[in-house]
């Protein structure tokens, strides 16, 4: 009882009531100088009231934390990218296609670094998905400084272009592409508004494409036009967003040990005793995390639009 009684106080109200100690400590209906002494309910107070302020605090500071959007988060070089940015202490809005229970890892992962962490389901390929998901992210956590178009599919059959399917095409460009696209229109709109209200802000959108924008596979085409189309996309953004102070970067990872390349390991393998690349070795997902993470810290703000190799070298040409 008196706890709940001090909990309903103010101390500046406490010590109006305090004309003496003895009508205070008789406005509870018994003597409880008996028992406590004034001095030591208020500091009782003080004390909650402090540890109240303290957790307020806490929430308050989380929640004014950057904020990051990674699609196809929920495992994977997405998975990687949200466990650096949790890193860095950035707030993660994690995304996919699957359930909750499939995004609980990630959302684990990042939650262990203290930040927040919430699951948003939501299909990038179609439209009003997409508008749905920045409305959502607007509701639960108010801000977005970042954005990482990670989300992408290969064919679910790789065939030769000369017998690839339009069915083929439209679902991998739709989600590669097209979703990615129309999702930055989105989200650049919300970054600008935002930029507005807190010019202080640094806001990123980075691009996770492929070495296949530049290296023809002609089994298949259609992801390979998805990724050199992601390559045209940042260039477009990073040249319309300049201007607003958004900064845009694509990372081209090269071969990396995912479920999309579990298919092609021994091909891979074999290359690899052969000598493929400079630093002749798989890439992990966490070497495309770090990668990102290190350019959202803000080091490169007087560069926009540029490509980061994630490829053990592939890209250099070798005689």
């Amino acid at each position: 009882m008196i706890y709940q009684s001090l909990r309903g106080l103010s101390i500046r109200g406490a010590l109006q009531l305090q004309e003496t100690k003895e009508e205070v400590l008789t406005s509870w209906g018994k003597p409880l100088k008996k028992c406590i002494k004034l001095e030591g309910i208020l500091a009782l107070w003080g004390k909650m009231d402090i540890l109240d302020r303290r957790g307020e605090l806490m929430r308050k500071s989380k929640m004014e934390r950057r904020c990051a959007l990674v699609t196809g988060s929920t495992r994977g070089i997405g998975q990687a990218i949200a466990r650096e940015l949790a890193r860095e202490r950035i707030n993660i809005a994690v995304n996919g296609r699957g359930s909750e229970e499939s995004a609980e890892t990630t959302i684990n992962i990042c939650r262990e670094h203290g930040v927040e962490a919430y699951f948003f389901r939501a299909y990038i390929s179609n439209s009003r998905a997409r508008k749905e998901l920045v409305e959502s992210i607007k509701q639960k956590l108010d801000r977005l400084d970042i954005l990482v178009n990670n989300a992408g599919v290969a064919p679910r059959e790789r065939k030769d272009i000369l017998e690839s399917t339009e069915e083929s095409f439209d679902r991998v460009l739709g989600i590669n592409l097209k979703g990615p696209y129309f999702l930055t229109q989105l989200v650049s709109r919300w970054m600008i508004e935002q930029k507005r209200s807190h010019p202080e802000r640094d806001l990123f959108i980075v691009n996770i494409s492929s070495v296949s924008a530049y290296a023809a596979s002609p089994d298949r085409g259609e992801y390979c036009i998805s990724k050199a189309g992601m390559s045209m996309m940042t260039k477009l953004y990073a040249a319309k967003l300049a201007g607003y102070g958004i900064n845009v970067y694509e990372i081209r990872p090269g071969i990396i040990s995912t479920d999309m390349t579990s298919r092609v390991k021994g091909k891979y393998d074999k290359l690899f005793r052969e000598g493929l690349l400079p630093i002749n070795r798989w890439g992990e997902p966490q070497d495309v995390g770090r990668a990102v993470a290190g350019l959202v810290k803000g080091h490169f703000k007087y560069s926009t639009g540029d490509v980061i190799n994630v490829d053990g070298g592939f890209h250099i040409q070798r005689l």
